[in-house]
């Protein structure tokens, strides 16, 4: 190779190197401030995954360890259904939620116009036989009408005095809109409310409420409110009950159960049951 090649040889390859240092705008910022760019992202990163995927399951998590939160109150209960299997009553009425007795259950009853929980006679009875105040709930489908699922429910179940008044469990809008689900779900409230002669209590999730029932015309009816893993209930209104884990455990029951709480005295609660001065509808 000539001494002419070998030169513009070497100039090319000068050239190619002057270009790629050219092309790469990095190389013009300190190291250590690159350093810190990427730092500075790598914290964006954690703290964003922490908002979106840790810090709203973090008390779940905990609870599933065993470290359930209990918000302060006094008069607590639980809510059950088949899922619970069999419950050792004996053990459930001496049970103790963060120093307090159970004090109130509610029972899964029935469910659309032809689903009736397995379990529901023996809990309801086993509840008042240990002292223990009762309730029963319909899990409302939207799938059928408010007043056919009223009927079933009406039918089915018997509330004596000192129960609580009956309970619509509202988790699912369907193919509704939001004027249909309500205009059903209030369908169920006034069928139901005419048959006990008493006011029932309406549950739901706090989001869904504020989606979907967000009306005063639910605003007669008291709240059991269902809102998890926080350290406190922030909720714009009056509300009764608060179920606050999905994963808490009492004696006598196998697994998780709800544990709630009401927002009063125990006997602000005895208060609200069933008085025998009341009309109740017999099925």
């Amino acid at each position: 190779m000539s001494t002419t090649k070998k030169n513009n040889k070497k100039n090319t390859t000068r050239k190619t190197k002057k270009k790629n240092v050219k092309s790469n705008p990095f190389r013009r910022f300190p190291s250590y401030i690159l350093w810190g760019i990427l730092a500075f992202i790598i914290v964006v990163y954690i703290y964003f995954f922490y908002k979106t995927f840790v810090s709203p399951y973090s008390f779940r998590w905990k609870a599933l360890y065993g470290n359930v939160t209990y918000p302060k109150g006094l008069v607590r209960g639980i809510d059950i259904s088949h899922y619970q299997g069999d419950i050792n009553w004996d053990k459930v009425r001496n049970a103790q939620i963060q120093d307090a007795p159970v004090s109130f259950v509610f029972i899964k009853a029935t469910e659309g116009t032809d689903l009736w929980d397995e379990n529901f006679n023996q809990n309801f009875h086993n509840a008042k036989k240990n002292d223990i105040i009762r309730g029963a709930y319909h899990y409302f489908s939207p799938h059928t009408s408010g007043k056919e699922q009223a009927n079933f429910y009406c039918k089915m179940v018997q509330l004596d005095e000192n129960d609580l008044p009956p309970v619509l469990d509202v988790e699912e809008i369907g193919n509704y809109s939001t004027p249909q689900l309500q205009r059903e779900v209030l369908n169920w409230m006034n069928a139901v409310e005419k048959h006990y002669g008493i006011t029932p209590i309406l549950y739901t999730g706090y989001k869904f409420k504020t989606t979907y029932l967000n009306s005063p015309d639910f605003d007669k009816y008291p709240y059991w409110i269902a809102h998890y893993y926080v350290d406190s209930l922030v909720y714009n209104g009056e509300w009764a009950f608060w179920q606050h884990t999905d994963v808490g455990k009492v004696d006598g029951i196998k697994g998780y159960v709800d544990i709630n709480l009401f927002n009063g005295k125990y006997q602000d609660l005895v208060d609200m049951t069933i008085k025998n001065d009341e009309e109740i509808h017999r099925p």
